[in-house]
């Protein structure tokens, strides 16, 4: 019975050696493909024609402070703590934490981080071991030795191979720089959720405290109108009012009555939404109610100066990194149209005795190189490479129009401010010229001297007044909270724990 065993031994490590110097130097040669430069950020002095003013209009009423813009100031990081709202920062506090929209981006950003990590491997060479023993009978007859006739044998066999894609052309750089890009994307879309979740949020708490207001004012109207039904009742015993008056009294109070069931269940929907903004069932969500009393408006506004809002908003960046990973595919595809270089080495012994494995001559190794050039492929790696160049050209349209959005964002949330500043003084105007022409022409009617046409009519003015303050109210919070949004939500200066984006670097 013969034995052969083939190992593998410590005597490989100079192989490997030669193979990690081949890999450095090549490492250090050209990528084929344009590489990616991040577009400037376009040549803007202002986000708005003319000249942005310094304050807004203002009034005494609540809500009605004037808003000076900062031009130049930065966005904090928890911009919302400018609505100085306990109850607002606790419920943004629940949603970062147990938010699942928030926690899927989170896990996209570790899958992309893991995935570039093992896209990274792809730059050193393959080693594996072996070892295969088998137990085997041969006929000497199969080496043209008959005289042998059959004998058993053993045969151990261990080995260790290395492999390596030489990178001579730079497409496995290329594969790691757009698997990089992406990473980046996932890390701006995590970003992006933070910010959207959050204004969400705001926007959803200015809601519910302007559907209260609306209620409560709806409801003091009503209440009204039940004392104007009241007093032309008792004018119609009295003989000075007709039953015609007490039934248009009485419709006018049952329309006012029939606008409450649609503000309630808006106002439960806004709390549902709550909810499941912070990852809780309806059924469940405990939370204090938002009124607009409970949240200030913030007066002091940071306007970023038009240089720093490209780096600012992630969705610019999200768009910045798809353009960075389609241009890495064209270096990609067009190194996949150039030779592509293998080197595979193996190292090891072979020896009948086991005591003879280490001894210099039983030593055996081979070293191969290989080149692979395609020549025919039905022009499959051409369209590939035109493919990859009109990808590129997309993401670099798609990232100029959502510039193009940025800049309309900040310059609409700023015109809308001042408007909204106008128009809530307007509404306040309106409110109190209306609720005292009421008084008027309630005490008129009372005494006779107005007739009941003059008292519908002031009610409903009165009634559409209030409500339309409301609003306005509600708007200039909501607008103030989307001009933070606009800037970015001022991301680069959270202090929140970032653990699991830490691997990739800020756009400011």
């Amino acid at each position: 019975m013969n034995r052969m065993i083939a190992a593998g031994t410590a005597s490989s490590l100079p192989m490997l050696g030669i193979a990690a110097a081949v890999s450095g130097m090549l490492l250090g040669g050209c990528a084929v493909g344009p590489n990616f430069k991040t577009p400037p950020a376009p040549d803007a002095k202002a986000y708005v024609p003319g000249t942005l003013p310094e304050t807004t209009s203002g009034t005494s009423a609540p809500g009605g402070q004037a808003q000076r813009f900062l031009t130049g100031d930065d966005v904090a990081g928890q911009w919302w703590n400018a609505f100085q709202s306990p109850q607002l920062n606790e419920l943004i506090d629940r949603a970062l934490a147990h938010s699942p929209t928030l926690a899927a981006a989170q896990a996209a950003l570790r899958n992309a981080n893991e995935t570039l990590a093992a896209q990274r491997g792809s730059y050193y060479p393959t080693v594996t071991g072996s070892f295969q023993a088998q137990r085997e009978k041969a006929s000497g007859a199969a080496f043209g030795l008959p005289q042998l006739g059959s004998f058993l044998y053993t045969l151990n066999n261990a080995s260790v191979n290395v492999s390596y894609g030489i990178d001579v052309f730079g497409g496995t750089r290329r594969q790691v720089e757009s698997q990089q890009a992406q990473r980046d994307y996932e890390r701006f879309a995590l970003e992006a959720s933070y910010l959207t979740l959050t204004t969400n949020i705001v926007t959803t708490a200015v809601n519910e405290a302007s559907l209260r207001e609306q209620i409560k004012a709806t409801e003091e109207i009503a209440q009204s109108q039940q004392r104007q039904l009241e007093i032309t009742q008792r004018r119609v015993t009295a003989g000075g009012a007709s039953r015609a008056d007490v039934a248009q009294q009485q419709a006018t109070l049952s329309s006012t009555l029939a606008t409450l069931p649609a503000l309630r269940t808006q106002l439960a929907q806004y709390r549902n939404q709550l909810a499941t903004y912070v990852g809780e069932l309806p059924a469940d969500f405990q939370a204090g109610t938002f009124t607009l009393d409970s949240m200030k408006l913030p007066t002091d506004l940071p306007v970023s100066l038009p240089s720093k809002l490209v780096e600012q908003r992630p969705d610019v960046q999200e768009y910045a990194a798809q353009l960075h990973e389609t241009t890495a595919q064209v270096g990609v595809a067009t190194a996949n149209m150039l030779p592509q270089f293998t080197l595979t080495a193996s190292y090891g012994g072979e020896a009948t005795k086991f005591s003879d494995i280490f001894n210099p001559s039983a030593n055996v190794w081979s070293l191969v190189g290989g080149l692979t050039q395609p020549i025919f492929e039905g022009g499959k790696l051409r369209h590939q490479r035109a493919a990859a160049i009109a990808s590129a050209q997309q993401a670099a349209a798609n990232y100029k129009a959502t510039v193009l959005t940025a800049f309309q964002n900040v310059a609409d949330t700023l015109i809308a401010l001042q408007g909204d500043a106008d128009a809530f003084a307007a509404s306040d105007a309106s409110a109190r010229a209306a609720a005292e022409s009421l008084r008027l022409v309630q005490a008129q009617y009372k005494s006779g001297g107005a007739s009941y046409t003059q008292v519908l009519s002031s009610e409903q003015t009165y009634e559409n007044a209030v409500l339309a303050l409301v609003k306005a109210r509600a708007l200039r919070y909501a607008d103030t909270a989307a001009l933070f949004q606009a800037l970015g939500g001022g991301w680069w200066n959270r202090t929140d724990d970032k653990s699991d984006s830490s691997d990739c670097c800020k756009g400011s």
